[in-house]
């Protein structure tokens, strides 16, 4: 900016002319000691600089002014967008966010955050956070009267400390200074959030540094406290209307059915009786009751929900599930999609219908076993005569419709409740004790392999299955699929360890027997780790499965474990990865990670909170961050393991 002229006497042609150019351009407050430092070097008289004082007090009172407008205006927008988002609430996890979002910009705090009251356990707890990286103190729960933001909670009155850790008006407990401390939190304000007299939850904001909460920021997070509160009086309100809606909803329709129920449950027994007398099938029975039903009913091999294990229909979703039973096992389910409600005697139609579908299937498991015996021979002479001629085991396969061309994956299945003696084998369990549990475990087994065109034999204290791999298959979920089945059908838990996948045992039969002992590896492994009733293979056990697996995919962890921080960093050129190891480094302290970096705390925040988004909020749980810390040493030494040799 040009120099001003100057009189003789040294005074400024225009005091108020450079005061009102600075306020035009929104110049910092230093600025506003130039003219009059100029003036006083250039000799001005005392009255000149005493005009310029008055000028340059007149010149920063408008500038206060200006700026206390310009921040009125923007917590006035702030404050109506949240009101906006009140007017049109659909959903009140997005109305609280953006609540707290909008606290934490206006109040430029680097956390904010929202803890509602637990009226059961009688404490509070977090609901929203926004700025937060530590995975504990997003799970923190105060007690009435703990912490800062209990007194708030117990008092109905907000309470500010410009350092939280010094402050001994509220009481300190390990867990929550833990939880701060995790943070790095030093200056917390922090608000209540109430309906009439009840305080419903906290709203805060907080800094890592030392801060001083002004009366008007202490004002504005009231205020979005308020709107905090009525988001959620609204959410009750409209969850409560919708619930009384459906109930009127639902009385007007048993009112209006009531008289066609008689007569299609009289439908019903007519047609099943004459199914079963002239030998149907299970497509027979469910159409017959979809049209008595007026909806699609269809047979479903899959386990039912725990609560049609003892013979009852039951709502799952939208549609209504019967269970499919016959002494104390479970076939599978019948399932009525297409009807939003079910009358009692229509719920008891379609319990009767899986009755009687039991009753054929048992017949059909009657004529099957049979087959299923042969299934498990062939199954026992691929692990323990793999040699035998490779065309009659392709021969065998045929006449039992297995696909020996696919790739498979052999799985290992055992009670939970049951050891594995070893030696124990042959296609049929024995029938006695524990038998009688396997001889269970067995047929359920042999009858999802049927479905699946694979193969199944008793064989060490359990059930031993070859299934094939379909299109998008893994051995884990495959493994995952067989516990869930087989424990719903045995109604205890049954714990599966899968192999790595085999290729065609038509062509590979010699890798039958290594994969069926690597899936040994795998069940018991699971057993150990209290996983019973679980399934799993090698790449599903994280470092353990490179114990267990009989091929070491190390690059394959790295890539599960972390492969995703790495792609961020090659795509955007970032250093997530150093970040990482140097967090652990540190003991998981974001203050003295930023020491190892050399860089501001802010940064390491920021950099954690993109981590959290790349892994998942539970990364910083204890068995995902010893499998991190893992794979972050195994990533560090690639190049050395990749001059190695291929993995085993």
């Amino acid at each position: 900016m040009p120099e001003e002229p100057v009189t003789s006497d040294g005074a400024t042609a225009a005091p108020y002319a450079s005061y009102l150019d600075l306020l035009a351009r929104g110049a910092a407050v230093d600025a506003y000691d130039r003219p009059v430092a100029r003036a006083r070097a250039g000799g001005a008289a005392p009255a000149v600089l005493a005009d310029l004082e008055q000028a340059k007090r007149l010149a920063l009172r408008v500038r206060a002014e200006l700026e206390g407008r310009r921040r009125r205006e923007a917590e006035l927008a702030a404050l109506f967008e949240t009101a906006h988002d009140l007017a049109g609430l659909r959903d009140l996890d997005a109305v609280l966010r953006a609540i707290v979002q909008r606290a934490r910009s206006l109040l430029r705090t680097e956390v904010a955050y929202l803890s509602l009251n637990d009226p059961v356990r009688g404490d509070t707890y977090m609901r929203v956070t926004d700025g937060s990286v530590s995975a504990r103190f997003q799970q923190l729960r105060l007690g009435m009267g703990e912490g800062l933001g209990g007194l708030v909670a117990q008092t109905a009155r907000p309470y500010v400390t410009d350092s939280y850790f010094d402050d001994e008006r509220f009481r300190h407990t390990r867990s929550i200074d833990a939880g701060v401390r995790d943070e790095g939190l030093v200056a917390i304000l922090g608000v209540p959030l109430t309906l009439g007299s009840q305080v419903i939850g906290v709203l805060f904001a907080a800094d890592r540094r030392a801060r001083v909460f002004e009366r008007e920021q202490i004002a504005l997070l009231g205020s979005f406290a308020a709107h905090a509160a009525v988001a959620l009086d609204t959410a009750n309100l409209l969850a409560e209307t919708r619930s009384a809606l459906t109930g009127l909803e639902r009385a007007n329709a048993i009112i209006r059915d009531r008289s066609a129920v008689i007569e299609r449950a009289s439908e019903v027994h007519d047609r099943l009786t004459e199914l079963v007398l002239r030998g149907g099938g299970v497509d027979d029975v469910t159409t017959a009751v979809s049209h008595v039903l007026g909806g699609a009913v269809a047979f479903t091999d899959a386990a039912p929900p725990a609560g049609a294990a003892d013979g009852r229909a039951v709502r799952d979703g939208d549609a209504w599930v019967a269970a499919v039973t016959a002494g104390g096992e479970v076939f599978g389910a019948l399932v009525l999609h297409g009807d939003a409600d079910l009358d009692p005697v229509d719920r008891r139609t379609l319990e009767r219908a899986a009755m009687v579908t039991s009753l054929l299937l048992l017949a059909d498991r009657s004529a099957g076993e049979a087959e299923q015996r042969v299934r498990g021979e062939l199954l026992d002479d691929l692990i323990d005569a793999p040699d035998r001629d490779r065309r009659l085991l392709r021969e065998r396969a045929a006449r039992l419709r297995a696909d020996f061309d696919a790739p498979h994956v052999v799985l290992a299945a055992r009670l939970g409740r049951q050891p594995a003696p070893p030696g124990d084998r042959g296609g049929t369990p024995a029938k006695d004790g524990t038998g009688a549990d396997r001889r269970r475990l067995w047929s359920a087994a042999t009858h999802l392999a049927a479905t699946r065109r694979g193969l199944a034999s008793a064989r060490d204290g359990g059930t031993v299955l070859l299934l094939p791999l379909a299109p998008g298959d893994t051995p884990a979920g495959l493994a995952r699929m067989t516990a869930r089945h087989l424990g719903g059908a045995l109604h205890e838990p049954v714990t599966v360890g899968g192999s790595s996948p085999v290729g065609a045992p038509a062509d590979h039969p010699g890798a039958i027997a290594p994969a069926y002992a690597e899936a040994r590896r795998c069940v018991d492994a699971l057993t150990l780790l209290g996983r019973t009733g679980e399934g799993g293979a090698a790449a599903d056990l994280g470092f353990l499965g490179l114990l267990l697996a009989d091929t070491r995919d190390i690059d394959g962890f790295v890539e599960r474990t972390i492969g995703r921080v790495a792609a961020y960093d090659r795509r955007r050129g970032t250093d997530l990865v150093r970040t990482l190891q140097a967090y652990f480094d540190s003991g998981m302290s974001p203050a003295r990670t930023k020491d190892l970096l050399h860089v501001h705390v802010n940064t390491v925040a920021q950099r954690l909170e993109r981590v959290a988004h790349l892994l998942g909020q539970d990364w910083q749980s204890p068995d995902r961050a010893l499998e991190i810390q893992l794979a972050l040493r195994l990533h560090t030494l690639a190049p050395a393991l990749a001059n190695r040799g291929p993995s085993r």
